[in-house]
């Protein structure tokens, strides 16, 4: 998706980073905005998708999740739009990547222990076009997920936009 977005763009992202409950009038003031020119900026973002779900902000190992885990599935090819929706339906599934190579989807899932991550890999396993999987449990979460490298690039590279 290229949204096209300028520097005033990204420093409004970066301050929403730093400060997610900041309110409108806050953030026009932390960028030097007009609260109108931030309110519309916002709503451009959340209508281009570029603001994705509070979802993201909640740690599964608060849920009762704390086990993380990638499995990599091949798949009949014919089959990958069934096998997408059926992961869609197991709750403990957080995401589904297509990939290129061998596997064709990097799943992420949460468990609440192994005994429970064991029945989930044996549930992706057991759905219809579903050929194989591998199991990986993340022992350590290194570099977790982030974006606010890409926006202080990006705040920086276009300081003449409105």
């Amino acid at each position: 998706m290229h949204t096209d977005l300028d520097a005033h763009d990204a420093q409004l992202l970066l301050a929403l980073t730093e400060h997610p409950r900041a309110t409108v009038l806050a953030l026009a003031d932390r960028i030097g905005l007009s609260r109108n020119t931030v309110q519309a900026r916002l709503a451009r973002l959340e209508q281009r998708g570029v603001l994705g779900t509070f979802e993201r902000r909640i740690d599964p190992a608060a849920l009762g999740y704390p086990l993380t885990a990638f499995v990599t599935v091949r798949v009949v090819q014919r089959e990958l739009a069934s096998v997408a929706a059926a992961l869609d339906r197991v709750p403990e599934v957080l995401e589904v990547h297509g990939m290129s190579g061998e596997e064709d989807l990097l799943v992420h899932v949460v468990a609440t222990d192994t005994d429970d991550l064991y029945r989930i890999a044996g549930q992706l396993l057991a759905t219809d076009g579903v050929e194989r999987t591998t199991t990986s449990l993340v022992m350590r979460s290194l570099v977790g997920f982030r974006t606010a490298p890409l926006l202080h690039r990006l705040a920086g590279a276009d300081e003449t936009s409105p």
